[in-house]
């Protein structure tokens, strides 16, 4: 299964953000921790900080076919009818990933405009929620 591994703004500052939303480990400490739970699996990482660079990436996925796609798309859940279009197109697994209960926490993280067009969402678990996610993906293979 080849797998993109898709997170937005500020992720890249992990292990320096708040932690009780973020926890402490960093961006590379839970791709290792993803690659570890799933080595039978392709997984491709990529982190920007840019909107267009996520809805390119994931163009990319739908051209090269690949089997799923976990996001934590991060600030741009909340903004980004671009990234959901971009989604929509994606024929294979989505799944919506946030390291905090963004639905516990400020009135404006409740617009979520990509829940709608992934397959599954995990949240507040910290890095537990993208395990969740590959495990999901173990489930559904």
């Amino acid at each position: 299964m080849k797998v993109l591994v898709l997170n937005g703004p500020n992720l890249n500052m992990l292990g320096k953000r708040p932690k009780e939303h973020y926890g402490t480990k960093t961006l590379d400490e839970i791709n290792n921790l993803i690659k570890d739970a799933a080595p039978e699996f392709e997984f491709i990482f990529y982190q920007s900080n840019y909107e267009g660079d996520l809805v390119t990436k994931i163009q990319e996925a739908v051209i090269n076919n690949y089997d799923a796609i976990i996001i934590n798309p991060a600030a741009y859940t909340h903004t980004s009818v671009a990234i959901h279009d971009a989604l929509e197109m994606f024929s294979g697994i989505k799944i919506e990933v946030h390291l905090s209960h963004v639905d516990d926490r400020e009135a404006f993280r409740r617009i979520n405009y990509v829940r709608d067009v992934c397959d599954e969402t995990f949240s507040g678990k910290l890095e537990g929620s993208y395990i969740d996610a590959v495990m999901y993906l173990k489930n559904r293979k």
